[in-house]
């Protein structure tokens, strides 16, 4: 599965040194039809009239995984526990380049649960397209016409792993949160990291999900987000990613890069100022094996782990000090751009390491404040944040956080990871 160049695991703003980062010139393209895309097509049975929700998974070598995701999916219930109508979602599995019995699996199960709608399509992609981006762009891509077809007009293309097991009410919570007005929703994922020998390894993990955390809160204390309220999370990634047709169609669909393709796929949405949830009731259990099929994901992240708990280093994260200040000046200057009254300050531009007339020429440029705020983070001076210790960003972001308005003190990282 499944974070500037940002890590899959980590949030809007957050950068490591050593995470490789897809093409910054793979730029999304509208969705479009081909070789492949026609043979994953001519594979499907035409999508039901009461079809609502798309359901996607991208697999290789995954007959081992998917019988508990399948199962997991055939158990989705609404909020009161009961199953959901019959036929308003199917399940489409990819079974790319695989020497296992994946799709064997899957027609299976589609027998063992005969009230899930679930399909499979096979696919043999070169070399040079044979990465996750390719197959699960083809997946969204013929989503989004199957519902297009029905005429859905709430239609949403849902994203899962095939080594990922969504909770019974993931479905109904995301239609939930599309409902009260998101284009976008990022689920929380979960991993299970067992054994004592790698007792460092869920330490580790378990202090970044703390600095994630309090850098969500930070984040929405100083530049909050009605689309995006606390409380929140910070994940946006395949695992647990659901989109309506109309926010795919209007960013052009899922950039096909090599990797990290759910990240580019939210900034294309953030430059477009569509509403990116990310829902703490939108929930995935998600494996946490260290030889994944992609090459840079959670498996990747748990071996760079690994081998800094081994070699007794520590993850270097980005300043919170200079996160706040940064957060200020975006939410100054998102103030600005909503007014559309005049033009930024002098003092505004000198925050960002600006002229004036440079910050100018941006605003003017842009068309979205996302597609504003992406130009600046990507050249001015003033946006650079450093990296520090973990452990340091760990003892300072409690001081940075606000004291909460009711209970007049500080959250806490153990707080927040009772609720996450």
């Amino acid at each position: 599965m499944n974070h500037a160049a940002p890590s899959r695991f980590l949030g809007s703003h957050e950068a490591t040194a050593s995470t490789p980062s897809p093409s910054a010139s793979a730029l999304p393209a509208a969705p479009r039809q081909g070789r492949d895309a026609a043979r994953v097509h001519r594979q499907l049975p035409p999508p039901r009239a009461e079809l609502r929700v798309c359901v996607i998974i991208p697999a290789k070598d995954e007959a081992l995984n998917l019988p508990a995701t399948l199962a997991a999916l055939a158990a989705q219930t609404d909020v009161h526990g009961q199953p959901l109508p019959a036929g308003c979602f199917e399940v489409i599995v990819l079974a790319n380049n695989c020497t296992d019995t994946t799709a064997a699996v899957v027609r299976q199960h589609a027998r063992l649960f005969p009230q899930l709608v679930l399909h499979v399509a096979e696919l043999c992609l070169p070399p040079a397209r044979a990465h996750v981006g390719r197959a699960r762009r083809l997946l969204m891509d013929e989503a989004c016409a199957r519902l297009e077809q029905v005429g859905a007009p709430d239609a949403i293309i849902a994203s899962t792993d095939a080594d990922t097991c969504v909770a019974p009410t993931w479905l109904a919570a995301i239609r939930a949160e599309i409902a009260a007005g998101a284009d976008a929703v990022g689920g929380r994922i979960h991993s299970e990291i067992s054994g004592d020998e790698l007792l460092p390894l869920r330490r580790l993990q378990t202090r970044d999900t703390a600095y994630r955390l309090l850098c969500a809160r930070l984040e929405s204390l100083l530049d909050p987000n009605c689309a995006d309220p606390w409380p929140r999370h910070y994940q946006h990634f395949g695992a647990s990613l659901a989109l309506t047709t109309r926010a795919y169609r209007q960013v052009g669909g899922l950039p096909e890069v090599r990797f990290l393709e759910d990240e580019a796929l939210c900034q294309a949405l953030r430059r477009h100022d569509l509403r990116v949830r990310h829902s703490p009731h939108v929930q995935v259990l998600t494996s946490a094996r260290r030889d994944g099929r992609v090459e840079v994901g959670l498996s990747w992240q748990l071996r760079e782990w690994l081998n800094m708990s081994r070699q007794y280093r520590e993850p270097h994260v980005e300043c919170p000090h200079q996160l706040a200040a940064l957060w200020r000046v975006r939410r100054d200057l998102r103030a600005c751009w909503s007014r559309r009254a005049g033009l930024p300050s002098n003092a505004l531009a000198a925050r960002l390491g600006l002229t004036l007339v440079a910050l100018q020429v941006l605003v003017q440029q842009a068309a979205t404040f996302g597609e504003l705020w992406e130009s600046i983070v990507a050249t001015a001076p003033g946006a650079t944040v450093a990296l520090v210790p973990l452990s340091r960003a760990l003892r300072e972001l409690p001081l940075l956080i606000k004291p909460a308005q009711a209970a007049g003190r500080a959250t806490s990282a153990s707080q927040l990871l009772v609720h996450f």
